[in-house]
Formats: C-alpha cells, sequence, structure tokens
C-alpha cells in the first residue's frame, strides 16, 4: 500500500467513525427533545444517515433492531416517491406506512435531506414508537389495519421550511395523547436537522463536496467484512422451528438458514399463515429482526449498514405470519416478530456450537394501558381522568454459553424498562408490586434470565383497560444443551381471575393487575452449575432452596452457604 493510499484509509476511517458518533448525536437530541416516555425512557427509536440512493451508511448505536434494520429499507421508499433531485432545503417527509415503515402505525419515520453548496448530498432518517395513533389502541384486537389507527403515506409534513399545518391538525384530531404525539413529530424533525448540520460541519472540515466515495467505500468494506466472516462457517441448510402462544392458536415459525459462499440466506417457509388479529408482521420487520438474529452471532462487530446487511438475504412466501400483506392487522407485530432471532440462533446453534444463547423471553411485556369513556364498558368509568399510557418491560434473557442470562431484559429488542416513577407521574396508575420472579430462569450450569413480577391498579380507584399484547405464557423459552426451560408468564386480576395473554380487557374498580414474565431458558447441565453461584443465587432470591436441591443439587446450611458433603451426596444420586 503507497503512502498515499495508506493516508486515504486512515481519513476515511476517520470520516466512518465521525458519521456514527452524528447518528449518535442524532438520537441523542431525539432522546432529550421526546415527549413520550417510550423515546425519552425507553429509547424506542433509531437513527440513521443514508446516502441519495438510500443505502444506510451508518446507524446510531442508541435503538431498536426493528426500527434501524427497518428503516434502512424503508427510505427506499420515501425516494420512490420523492426523488432527491426534486427535494429542497428545508423539506421534511414522514410516513407511519406499516409497510414503508417499520411495521405498524405506531411508529412514525422521518427523512430529511442535507444540503450543501446548492444541493442534496445525504438524507437522515428517524424513527420513534408514540403513545397512541388512535383507533382502537395499542393492542393486537384489530381485523384490518383501518381498525388500528391513523394511517399517514409518505408525505411531505414541511416544504421549504414551511409545516403543513393540515397533517398536524390531523393528527391532533385522531390520537388520544395530541401533545404528546405532536412533540415526538417535532422531535423527530429536530433530531434530522441536527444531524444535518453536523454534516455540512463535517463537509466542510475534510473538504468534501459529496459523499459518494465515503459512502461507497463503507458499504464495500462493510460488506466484505461480513463475507470474510461468513467464510468461516461450515457450508450447508440448517433448519429450526419454534411454537409461540399466537392470538386464539398457537403459531409455528419456521426457518431454513443456508450458508453459501456470497451470504447467509434465511428463508421462512413453512411458517404459519397470516392471523385474524393484529400480530401480523411486515416483511421489512421481518428482515430487520432476522437479519439481527444473524448479526449476533455472524460478524457483530461489523458496522450495521447497508453493505453488511446486504450479506443476509431474508425471504417469507407472501400470506404466512411473517409476510402478511395489506391491510392485515399489524399493531402488535413486535411480539411476533421479535422471536426471530431466537429462531435464526436456533439454526445456526446447529452449524456452529457455542455462540447461539438459550431462548429468552424476547417478546416484550408492555402493558398498555387506557381509561375513558367506553374503554371500560361494563364499569362506571365518571369523573376520572382519561389516559393513555405504555409501559416498556420485560421478562429474562436466555442464558449463554458462558454467561447467565439477563434478568428483567429487553432483548432482541434492546428497549429500557421505563421507571415506575415516570409512568405514575403521567398517567393515574399505582405499581405496587415490581421484583424479580424467583425460579423463573431456566436451571443450567448458566442459569436463565429472571422475570419479574408487577402489580399495576388505578390511583382514583377507578376501573381502567389493557391491550394485552403478551407471549410465552403457553409455550415456555427453550434451554439449550441440556440446560432447561424457563418458566412461561402469567396475566392475571389480584383478585385471582386468570385473563388472557392478548386482547383488550379490563381491571375493574378496586382490583389490581397482576403480570408474571416469563425467564429465560438454561444453558447446560444444572448439575454442573458452580454451587457457590447457586448458593448466590438463593440469598439473592433468583433461586428457592427448594429448587436449589430439586434441580441443582445443592443443599446450603444454616448460614446460606454451601454443605458440601451433603451437596455431593446429592449431586451422585442424581
Amino acid at each position: 500500500m503507497s503512502k498515499n493510499s495508506a493516508l486515504s484509509e486512515i481519513q476515511n476511517q476517520i470520516m466512518w467513525n465521525r458519521l456514527i458518533a452524528i447518528v449518535e448525536e442524532q438520537a441523542q437530541t431525539l432522546i432529550r427533545t421526546a415527549f413520550s416516555t417510550s423515546a425519552r425512557e425507553a429509547g424506542d427509536l433509531s437513527a440513521g444517515v443514508f446516502d441519495i440512493q438510500g443505502r444506510m451508511l451508518a446507524q446510531a448505536v442508541t435503538g431498536t433492531p426493528g426500527h434501524v434494520n427497518a428503516m434502512a429499507a424503508s427510505v427506499g421508499f420515501f425516494l420512490d416517491k420523492y426523488p432527491a433531485e426534486t427535494m429542497s432545503p428545508g423539506d421534511v417527509y414522514v410516513t407511519n406506512d406499516p409497510w414503508l415503515g417499520t411495521g405498524h402505525l405506531h411508529d412514525f419515520t422521518m427523512v430529511t435531506p442535507t444540503f450543501y453548496q446548492g444541493r442534496v448530498v445525504g438524507l437522515f432518517a428517524s424513527t420513534t414508537h408514540v403513545v397512541d395513533i388512535g383507533g382502537i389502541g395499542f393492542g393486537a384486537d384489530g381485523r384490518q389495519v383501518y381498525d388500528e389507527g391513523l394511517y399517514l403515506p409518505i408525505l411531505a409534513l414541511a416544504r421549504k421550511g414551511a409545516m403543513d399545518e393540515a397533517i398536524l391538525e390531523i393528527v391532533r384530531a385522531n390520537v388520544r395523547e395530541p401533545i404528546q404525539v405532536e412533540g415526538d413529530l417535532y422531535s423527530l424533525m429536530a433530531c434530522n436537522e441536527i444531524g444535518c448540520r453536523r454534516l455540512v460541519e463535517m463537509m466542510d472540515e475534510f473538504g468534501l463536496e459529496q459523499l459518494d466515495e465515503l459512502g461507497q467505500y463503507m458499504v464495500e468494506h462493510s460488506h466484505k467484512a461480513m463475507l470474510a466472516e461468513i467464510a468461516k462457517l461450515p457450508k450447508g441448510t440448517y433448519h429450526n422451528e419454534m411454537r409461540v402462544d399466537g392470538y386464539d392458536k398457537p403459531l409455528d415459525l419456521v426457518a431454513d438458514l443456508t450458508i453459501a459462499e456470497d451470504g447467509i440466506y434465511v428463508d421462512f417457509a413453512g411458517t404459519s399463515g397470516v392471523s385474524n388479529f393484529g400480530i401480523n408482521v411486515p416483511i421489512t420487520y421481518t428482515q430487520a429482526y432476522a437479519s439481527f438474529g444473524v448479526r449476533c452471532l455472524v460478524g457483530p462487530t461489523v458496522p450495521n449498514n447497508a453493505g453488511s446487511l446486504s450479506a443476509v438475504k431474508v425471504t417469507a412466501p407472501e400470506g404466512t405470519i411473517l409476510n402478511a400483506p395489506h391491510p392485515c392487522a399489524v399493531a402488535a407485530r413486535h411480539i411476533t416478530g421479535q422471536m426471530l432471532p431466537d429462531v435464526v440462533m436456533g439454526c445456526l446453534h446447529k452449524a456452529v456450537a457455542d455462540r447461539a444463547p438459550a431462548e429468552g423471553t424476547s417478546c416484550l411485556w408492555n402493558p398498555a394501558l387506557m381509561g375513558g369513556h367506553g374503554i371500560v364498558p361494563d364499569e362506571d368509568f365518571g369523573d376520572a381522568t382519561p389516559f393513555a399510557v405504555g409501559l416498556f418491560h420485560t421478562g429474562g434473557t436466555g442464558a449463554r454459553p458462558r454467561k447467565d442470562g439477563l434478568s428483567a431484559t429487553s432483548f432482541p429488542s434492546g428497549v429500557r424498562n421505563t421507571p415506575v416513577e415516570i409512568n405514575e407521574s403521567i398517567a393515574p396508575i399505582v405499581v405496587w408490586r415490581k421484583e424479580y420472579r424467583t425460579d423463573s430462569g431456566g436451571p443450567g450450569e448458566f442459569r436463565g434470565g429472571t422475570g419479574q413480577i408487577m402489580e399495576i391498579a388505578s390511583s382514583e380507584g377507578a376501573p381502567f383497560a389493557i391491550a394485552a399484547t403478551f407471549d410465552r405464557v403457553h409455550h415456555a423459552p427453550r434451554g439449550r444443551e441440556g440446560g432447561m426451560a424457563g418458566w412461561t408468564g402469567r396475566v392475571e386480576l389480584k383478585s385471582g381471575k386468570i385473563m388472557r395473554n392478548k386482547g383488550t380487557q379490563s381491571i375493574p374498580s378496586g382490583d389490581r393487575l397482576h403480570l408474571e414474565m416469563p425467564g429465560g431458558g438454561g444453558y447446560g447441565d444444572p448439575l454442573q452449575r458452580d454451587p457457590a453461584k447457586v448458593a448466590i443465587d438463593v440469598r439473592d432470591g433468583m433461586v428457592s432452596a427448594q429448587a436449589a436441591v430439586e434441580h441443582y443439587g445443592v443443599i446450603l446450611d444454616d448460614q446460606g452457604g454451601v454443605d458440601i458433603a451433603a451437596t455431593k451426596k446429592q449431586r451422585a444420586g442424581n
């Protein structure tokens, strides 16, 4: 390599890192300015920079795979309707079309062109989940997407810096929380604007007139790096399938993963057909989470952009639940789609040992709560405060080949649990209980992550409703390599009534919603777990003393330490 080419390589790497820093500032701007808790507390968002061909060059570290990887495809749809050469400074474009965006109406995707020296040089895109979009609310009860709320095609929200007030007025008139939703739209605009400013500063600093050459460098290097990682894997086709709860009947998620010279191919032929309810998944969301599952185990250090994403090709037959056509209901598409990394990693486990974790809760356990006239039909709502709020929570993750699973942690979405105090401050609810769920993590040499227990009531003593979108209630997260399954979840009232894990239901006045979230599967033989770790688990309330004996063969003394002699005898007997 010549001196000039070496310097050019270094400069390209510096500019690449600069772009990543810019999109991270873009994402942090969204978090700092967002109105809804889903963005500012949970981080349910994405941010990225694209070239004028619509290729994603860099993504923010902050954000979810479903948003980032689906948004990577959606910018091309924006350019199909509004080609770059037709854009002007101050233009902003928006949609929440599930098939052109990130999979359901609650996600707004916004695209802003960056102009430099009078011409468009790049695009910044961002996505966030808003608290409400009208319709029946954030649940799985819809039969068509038309039931699920306000549907905006790709539109120009601003032209040459002038907002389209008609669009904002339509949004305000159709949602239960107009201030929060409109505020989030302005936050999306603000974060894109910051990205545009920083890109112009970068181009001034490095003397760039366009992003074409840098973008091509980033895409080519990432693609080659992914192919190099794939080349280390044994070629062939590997099969896995997983059964999950579904809405009214179980679903089978079926995958064939082929490792080839030119990439990895994932095909979901054989998967269950579309549902009559809102748990269907548009293909872009399927591609987003399936490719993420591959990237967790193959080339995880390769930057995520159009180049690395193009090395993983995901297909599903139209009409299956993973390629649901318009106008299928899709509001709770995340409940199905977020299971896909477990399915894909199950395929890869058959190709390469000691990489894939056990199955986890995977789907979010986000109670969407609502109160207001007509929402709880069999109860008098009186003069209680109307509200709509989404609480972001989940169960445990699967154990890893060398580590325990993570407790009450969202994987694969990566969103954070929303603080109890924040939710109580914006809605008339009280969270009376929030604690780890003892024994819920699957036993193994490495224990599955523990779920959590929550109890929620109205702070005004009023009835309210939950739009339940929970899974792993009937089908547990499976363990791996001798590890045992995690516990399934439970949805019920404090008074004892068992509730459905999907669908809008009432919590009567004076009662409480009681949730017990699943635990992740274990990894490896439980009798190989270090007895000292079992003693710590018992001390911390993760494992009961009874389960320590039953599953791990560990007997504790009166001080909570390991009774070594008794434990050896117990394990020998097992």
